[in-house]
């Protein structure tokens, strides 16, 4: 039965384009030498979410995509091929038998691995699996280092976690969804990218300034959409193995199978264990914690071209135990340690309707839920914390047009429930709070399809705790030519304060917490809003031959209500609202250049100007850079008659001084930490499509913070404290590792 509907959903949004249509025909050799139509055919643009599946005529129409140029056609039994699609509207294809023979070696142009487009409306940066691979991408929070738009630190000298940043703003206040579904908030802020191993991330996608009022309220700094490995398109069978001299080791599989010509499914295990005590600077706490953990994903995928339906359902597992603190051995057997301890499980389920009307192609419904719970028990010294997390998400979309594919709109409603059961210290002071919201939103597009384009939303959403509130949304792109292009946003935020499970590292000093305000629904302190603005320019050029962009950014978040987080006063830690002033500016100019055909540069300058007022008046806000400066250089080899090849990676980073709360600890520096240079490496030898090795190395410098540990002889005493890390904690990690692609 033929099917007449071609079929192109966002499989994380089912968000119908609405763009030009590539179509065609794919064709196989019959036993008579002819050629005929061939159904079943998975077709996608490499590293996105638009995939179509083959008629059983072998016929094939797909959406043009602007994130990729690559067309992938992938059927059991046959080689899988990568064609580049260039101003092509109709395109045939014809699929060869799998054999031992050699695959012909065509040199193409390589793929840039971080993607901008000139036609995007919103200032989106695209991060492929290619990416992410560069810095051996044990997790996500530590994907990052090869990104210029986030910048990664160490939050404090016990648990090892390390913090992401955007636009000179801690995490909190970024928007983090997994398939734009929230996912890394509430309990999870904290450990929650470390939870999501990097081999099960298909590419990521990084927007400056607040993002589209379809995901709720909480961005304000961006948001980060985390795009997991679909089993349709991901390879049967993934393995790698991982090891590094600090005794960290890791595993992950991937087993994925097409069932028949709708379902298909996946399932991703990773085990990850760090068994090995260090303590290189003598402070008699080990420089990073001992780990075990194990998360375990099953996905599946439904695609019935027919009824115009897709649908994916998945289930997470994850289980993870950090032991750190002070060094334990023989001769302090007698002596009470300092010693920390996080346990944290947590189950996740999704699931995800989406279907397109095959008589009107342009209009869409799509449907999210998930749901997670989130249990850690956790001590720190004398000092326990323990949360309990469970959320539940929903979200239905509507997509049409109002006349023609130059006017799209978007609308729909959210529900989100927030269950929160917290235990903190021994004074057994145990919290609970339900947070419930429903929002409506409603958003516009226009796309002259040349050189203009705009995208307004409006929210309203009633919070028990908030109350109701709207939350505008403005994003303005003028390309007036091929290679230059502006981008101008605005919009406002609110945020619900977890200021226990959003600051954990506050329970590794020995700081009196006190909590000033009296009267707000969250642990006596009002909600946070917050206004972002933000300016971009983009220009293309060519330069002895070699393509390049350099690219300005100029953002400022001003807050109208913000929970300040006071480490001002030595042997005291503070939470209360803001009365005053809080600030982030943030200028970052950036240069993607093609050095060579080999060789690829990146290079960014980053100036932050982050200030508020505390009660000791109007200060920048403690251990962030001013300034900050970064470049990464790729190279890769061209490929031999065996399709071998050499990868080369370089990162460094300069990080500016930066300004250290008040503390005795401190005095030999002045106030302000002293700035130093970073370096990563990695170098990959690719033997086939099947199988690669790789060797890196992380803070190859060598520098390290002397003292990360303040007081650390006295660890019970009020001037403990772990949280003041401006540099790495540990020096040198050497790594290495095998993949298997079968």
């Amino acid at each position: 039965m033929k099917i007449k509907l071609s079929l192109s959903l966002f499989f994380f949004c089912f968000i119908l384009t609405g763009q030009e249509l590539v179509k065609g025909k794919v064709y196989v050799s019959n036993e008579d030498g002819k050629f005929e139509g061939v159904g079943g055919v998975n077709i996608f643009w490499k590293s996105t979410d638009v995939g179509v599946v083959s008629a059983d005529d072998g016929s094939y129409s797909i959406p043009i995509s602007n994130e990729s140029k690559e067309l992938v056609f992938k059927l059991l039994g046959y080689k899988e091929d990568l064609v580049e699609i260039v101003d092509l509207y109709n395109y045939d294809h014809f699929l060869t038998e799998q054999s031992d023979e050699l695959d012909e070696v065509v040199v193409m142009k390589r793929k840039n691995t971080i993607q901008k487009s000139y036609f995007k409306t919103m200032n989106i940066v695209s991060v492929s699996s290619d990416e992410l691979l560069k810095a051996a991408c044990c997790n996500v929070s530590e994907s990052f280092e090869t990104n210029p738009s986030i910048d990664v630190s160490f939050s404090n000298a016990i648990t090892g976690v390390k913090e992401v940043k955007m636009l000179g703003l801690e995490s909190p206040y970024l928007l983090i969804t997994e398939e734009n579904i929230p996912m890394v908030r509430g309990a999870s802020q904290v450990f929650g990218l470390s939870f999501i191993p990097g081999t099960w991330v298909e590419s990521m996608q990084v927007t400056k300034g607040v993002g589209s009022v379809v995901n709720g309220f909480e961005s304000i700094s961006g948001q980060v959409n985390i795009e997991l490995n679909k089993p349709i398109s991901d390879v049967p069978n993934f393995v790698n193995v991982f090891r590094s001299n600090m005794g960290r080791n890791e595993l992950n599989f991937h087993f994925n199978r097409i069932l028949n010509e709708k379902l298909s499914t996946g399932l991703f295990i990773h085990a990850d264990q760090r068994n090995e005590k260090h303590d290189k600077n003598n402070d008699g706490f080990l420089d990073t914690p001992l780990v075990e953990g194990y998360n375990i994903f099953n996905r599946w995928q439904l695609t019935d071209l027919e009824r115009g339906i897709v649908s994916f359902f998945g289930i997470k597992f994850m289980k993870n135990e950090k032991n750190g603190g002070e060094k334990f051995d023989t001769n302090s057997l007698l002596t009470k340690l300092w010693l920390s301890e996080v346990k944290t499980e947590r189950l996740d389920a999704s699931l995800k309707l989406g279907y397109v009307n095959p008589n009107i192609p342009y209009q869409s419904l799509g449907f999210q839920m998930a749901y997670s719970n989130h249990d850690q028990n956790s001590f720190f010294g004398i000092r326990n914390y323990n949360v309990l997390h469970r959320s539940l998400y929903s979200n239905l979309i509507y997509n049409s047009i109002i006349g023609n594919t130059m006017n799209k709109i978007k609308t729909g409603i959210n529900l989100t429930i927030d269950d929160y059961e917290e235990l903190i210290d021994l004074d057994k002071n145990k919290t609970e709070r339900i947070d419930r919201s429903i929002g409506g939103y409603f958003e516009y597009s226009y796309d002259n399809t040349t050189n203009f384009s705009l995208t307004a939303g409006l929210r309203y959403d009633i919070h028990n705790n908030i109350g109701s509130f709207f939350t505008p949304r403005l994003h303005l792109r003028y390309q007036p030519k091929e290679k230059t292009v502006m981008r101008f946003s605005v919009g406002s935020g609110r945020k619900s304060s977890n200021i226990y499970a959003e600051n954990q590292e506050i329970f590794s000093t020995g700081r009196k917490i006190n909590i000033t305000n009296t009267n707000g629904r969250f642990y006596g302190l009002d909600p946070e809003k917050a206004w972002n603005y933000g300016l971009s320019f983009r220009q293309g050029f060519n330069l002895n031959s070699n393509d390049g962009d350099v690219t300005f950014d100029y953002y400022v978040t001003d807050f109208e209500n913000q929970i300040v987080v006071d480490w001002e006063t030595e042997g005291e830690l503070s939470f209360y609202n803001l009365k005053g002033k809080s600030y982030a500016r943030s200028f970052q100019l950036e240069i993607d250049y093609q050095l060579t055909r080999k060789i690829k540069m990146k290079t960014a300058y980053k100036n932050y100007q982050v200030n508020k007022q505390y009660n000791s008046g109007l200060k920048q806000n403690p251990l962030t850079p001013k300034n900050r400066f970064f470049i990464n250089l790729d190279y890769s080899s061209d490929a031999n008659e065996k399709g071998a090849f050499w990868k080369f990676d370089f990162t460094l980073n300069n990080v500016g001084k930066q300004r250290l709360p008040q503390h005795s600890g401190l005095s030999n520096f002045s106030g302000f930490s002293p700035s130093y240079l970073l370096f990563n490496s990695q170098v990959t030898r690719v033997f086939s499509k099947k199988f690669e090795i790789y060797l890196g190395g992380e803070n190859l410098g060598k520098y390290t913070q002397k003292t990360p540990i303040l007081n650390s002889e006295n660890p019970f005493g009020t001037s403990f404290d772990g949280t003041i890390i401006f540099a790495p904690i540990s020096g040198p990690m050497i790594y290495g590792g095998i993949r298997l692609k079968m």
